[in-house]
């Protein structure tokens, strides 16, 4: 039988009704050391350099060797390396891997089925004190775990949450098909989000969504073999991203513009106040044409697609870090900037916020 004194009751009490803000204090990123060019995808697609810059806004990415270290759990980890390494040059102090309470990774290509890529990335980082788990929401996976972050630290449940997006879209891409190839690359970023006194708290709210696509434009079918397996099968091409780009695109363009127009009204601000747009890099023109529908220049938008591709739900982190890093994020000392952050993806997934930092 348990029984409650006054002051356990009072603990109960005060955990349930205790909130508190959460501010973002390091980005990090980490990405795979060969560099595949428009140049060398022709020489073996039917492409060239101009088709695939002019409709992608792509001229290079990275593309993971396993052999030299660069699975998923080795960039994710590298990546939350990357963040806790950084903490003093992005917020002052410091924080070591035992701070770490929870791990979420982002990811729709981990090493294994099972075991989590968190919980592998807990055990390389040596965050031995923190619970670890998986979210699988496409492109939009990063916006989806900084939301899930926010809410576990605002609940008090957690004080100080690593939030990594890795994908290693290279895995499941038909090199025949130029339409997916020439898009996708790999790579992780990772942000820290820490619990801070409610009145600092740095987040606005988030706007986030999902709409079935029963459709199918974009997705990647889970394969299991069945015993007896059949000749067939043994035979058969592994499962690989199938994408429809067109409706893919048409979904794109909307929801873009929608996530952030809602994620900024909640914010409070207007469009032309936020610093700096970092959204998710699929397509040059997509972020164009938000641009656009904002009225905003293009400088305010943070873009490294040109370099990297579309690197799923590490693109947000990988391009945010190194933005600032190359001083294309300028930040005073003792400013606040606001940042509108988006993404969206395969589900259909789409969300957006703005935070301060």
């Amino acid at each position: 039988m348990l029984i409650l004194t006054p002051v356990s009751v009072f603990a109960i009490i005060f955990s349930m009704s205790s909130r508190f803000g959460a501010k973002v204090i390091s980005w990090g990123r980490a990405v795979p050391e060969r560099v595949v060019t428009n140049d060398d995808l022709a020489q073996f697609l039917d492409t060239d350099d101009e088709w695939i810059s002019k409709r992608t806004g792509i001229s290079e990415r990275r593309i993971a060797d396993p052999e030299k270290g660069e699975g998923a759990i080795d960039l994710g980890a590298a990546a939350a390396q990357s963040a806790l390494d950084q903490v003093e040059k992005y917020s002052g102090g410091s924080l070591a891997a035992e701070d770490i309470d929870l791990i979420i990774c982002a990811t729709a290509t981990g090493d294994y089925l099972f075991p989590s890529t968190a919980c592998m990335i807990q055990d390389k980082l040596g965050a031995s004190n923190a619970v670890a788990f998986d979210m699988s929401a496409a492109c939009t996976g990063f916006i989806f775990a900084l939301n899930t972050a926010y809410n576990y630290i605002h609940s008090g449940q957690f004080k100080n949450i690593m939030v990594i997006g890795v994908d290693l879209m290279s895995k499941y891409i038909d090199w025949a098909d130029r339409s997916t190839a020439v898009i996708f690359g790999d790579g992780a970023g990772a942000a820290i989000v820490s619990a801070c006194d409610e009145a600092e708290d740095a987040f606005h709210p988030f706007y986030i969504k999902s709409r079935g696509d029963s459709d199918c434009s974009l997705y990647v079918k889970s394969v299991a073999n069945q015993y007896p397996v059949a000749e067939a099968d043994i035979k058969a091409k592994p499962e690989m991203v199938y994408m429809d780009g067109k409706a893919v695109y048409e979904f794109a363009v909307k929801a873009v513009p929608e996530a952030l127009e809602q994620a900024i009204e909640a914010s409070g601000y207007k469009p032309e106040e936020i610093d700096y747009f970092v959204p998710h890099q699929a397509n040059i023109r997509i972020i164009q044409g938000a641009a656009r529908r904002f009225k905003i220049p293009m400088e305010k938008f943070i873009c490294n697609i040109d370099r990297y591709g579309n690197t799923s739900a590490a693109s947000i982190p990988i391009a945010f870090d190194e933005a600032y890093e190359l001083g294309q994020i300028k930040r005073e000392p003792g400013q606040k900037l606001k940042l509108g952050l988006v993404g969206f993806g395969a589900g259909l997934t789409w969300g957006a916020t703005v935070i301060e930092f």
